[in-house]
């Protein structure tokens, strides 16, 4: 319903399933969910989770934050890059939006899931691994300069 109907994108959708798989997770994910939640879930943690999405509703600040080309709008939420609109999810917009809002420091993927989703980063979870894989295929796929730099054994920049 949120891929057919892009006006909804600015909803905070919370999946709640009994998929744990991670082609299920990734799947929510690529279709806009901002978090995941597998059943049997403690529902504080729901509640948790609700108030961490709601709170960062009201935190964005309605300004334009470029990289080289690479522009990100906060307040209408679009990306661009060489003159071209970049589609994101709303997960990938928020990502890179936090990594535009830190460029030049390393955003280790603690920082990430805290910011992002409100959760501690497990280190056995590749949810943070799965969107920058997607992000860089959108924003660095046709274009020389590779903006989302891995450093390793860190986290994640945009220089």
């Amino acid at each position: 319903y949120i891929k057919e109907n892009p006006s909804f994108c600015h909803l905070p959708v919370i999946l709640l399933t009994a998929k744990s798989m991670t082609m299920y997770v990734e799947e929510g994910f690529q279709a806009g969910a901002d978090d995941y939640l597998v059943k049997p879930f403690d529902f504080n943690e729901l509640l948790a989770r609700v108030r961490a999405i709601v709170r960062r509703g009201g935190e964005r600040a309605g300004n334009v934050m470029t990289s080289g080309d690479l522009t990100l709008d906060s307040a209408s939420r679009t990306v661009t890059g060489g003159g071209q609109e970049i589609k994101l999810t709303a997960k990938e917009f928020d990502i890179l939006e936090y990594l535009m809002q830190n460029q030049g420091r390393v955003l280790s993927r603690d920082k990430l899931s805290n910011h992002i989703w409100n959760y501690d980063y497990d280190g056995g979870s590749n949810v943070i691994d799965v969107y920058m894989y997607h992000l860089r295929r959108k924003i660095d796929r046709d274009f020389d300069e590779k903006k989302i730099q891995t450093v390793k054994g860190a986290g994640y920049m945009i220089k």
